[in-house]
């Protein structure tokens, strides 16, 4: 489990029973017992793969846990539908509630990232049985609404969302396959300071960035040989990974159903894990998350952005772990 060698993870590419094909990464501890055994089943965001898990991996397995880190659909090795209903919370819920069936998982530990948390708090209120505990980073639980707010009224309210209107629309596609390695440095840049990569969240403003900014050698956050991975995954479509914010009504739509939770279990550990200087995490909302969920547990790092996965990765290894065994999720075993 080298994190500088994609190859050295235990590959496997699977259909599910709800029809579709994923890839995920699958990594079993020295003493596994399928009876005791703690899964970790670890949901990336975007613009991310299962290799976004890449330097957590080796720490959890070490620690005794089972790591599943699927690419999410669209992704890597994963299906890739070409239509935007295809990537709607529920279905992928099912997905992964299917992907714990393969796997035979009664429950698991559900860790998300950025779309990942979404994906992992929907988890949660669509298959509330298969979790055991419910970790969250860089977007707070957003509840299901009965009344419709369309996407330029949230937006209107908070303005550093504006990027999900161009990601919505299809020529944001063609625009970022063309610049694709100028795309993947703009969102791993390591630096903030520069007022016009500031603005890219602006209508008009990523297309200018993309075409006239020069970002050198500068990978951010990623090495060089990281970067290049990614393009490798990225090459053939963006039009998956930028489906998932073309789901903006369906995700309401799919929502008002009467046989979904409006919040997690009561009883179910939760954790949240923000970077305090994320520009895309909407902190406001953590204290209305609070009254929601008052047993939720709040990690906030400061001078820390968005890939906390990578920003702050010892970090990250060592808080799961200490919040599982706080929850006494060994305790819960004899359930799984």
């Amino acid at each position: 489990m080298d994190p500088t060698n994609p190859a050295s993870f235990n590959h496997r590419t699977e259909l599910l029973s709800t029809g579709r094909t994923y890839h995920f990464v699958d990594q079993l501890p020295a003493n596994y017992d399928p009876a005791s055994t703690i899964t970790l089943l670890c949901l990336h965001g975007f613009p991310d793969l299962w290799y976004g898990w890449r330097y957590l991996i080796k720490p959890w397995v070490k620690a005794g846990y089972r790591v599943v880190a699927p690419d999410q659909l669209g992704y890597g090795g994963s299906d890739k539908p070409e239509h935007e209903s295809e990537y709607t919370p529920k279905k992928i819920a099912n997905d992964h509630a299917a992907l714990l069936d393969l796997l035979c998982i009664p429950k698991a530990v559900v860790i998300g990232h950025d779309w990942g948390s979404v994906m992992a708090s929907r988890l949660a209120l669509w298959h509330p049985n298969r979790l055991l505990a419910l970790v969250i980073m860089s977007v707070p639980f957003i509840p299901p609404s009965r009344q419709y707010v369309s996407l330029d009224q949230t937006v209107e309210k908070y303005p550093n969302w504006g990027y999900h209107l161009m990601f919505r629309e299809r020529s944001t596609n063609g625009l970022v396959e063309g610049r694709l390695s100028q795309f993947f440095k703009l969102l791993f840049r390591s630096k903030n300071g520069d007022s016009k990569l500031k603005g890219w969240t602006l209508p008009g403003g990523l297309p200018d960035v993309l075409a006239t900014y020069d970002f050198g050698e500068d990978t951010g956050f990623l090495t060089q040989q990281e970067h290049n991975y990614y393009l490798s995954q990225y090459e053939r479509s963006m039009n998956g990974p930028f489906n998932y914010y073309r789901t903006w009504r369906l995700r309401w739509q799919e929502e008002l159903d009467e046989a979904m939770l409006r919040v997690p279990p009561p009883d179910l550990p939760i954790l949240l894990i923000i970077g305090a200087s994320d520009p895309t995490s909407n902190q406001a909302i953590i204290g209305f998350n609070k009254q929601l969920m008052p047993h939720m547990q709040v990690e906030l790092i400061e001078r820390v952005g968005h890939w906390v996965m990578v920003q702050s990765k010892d970090f990250i290894a060592a808080a799961i772990p200490r919040f599982l065994s706080a929850s006494k999720l060994r305790d819960l075993s004899t359930k799984l």
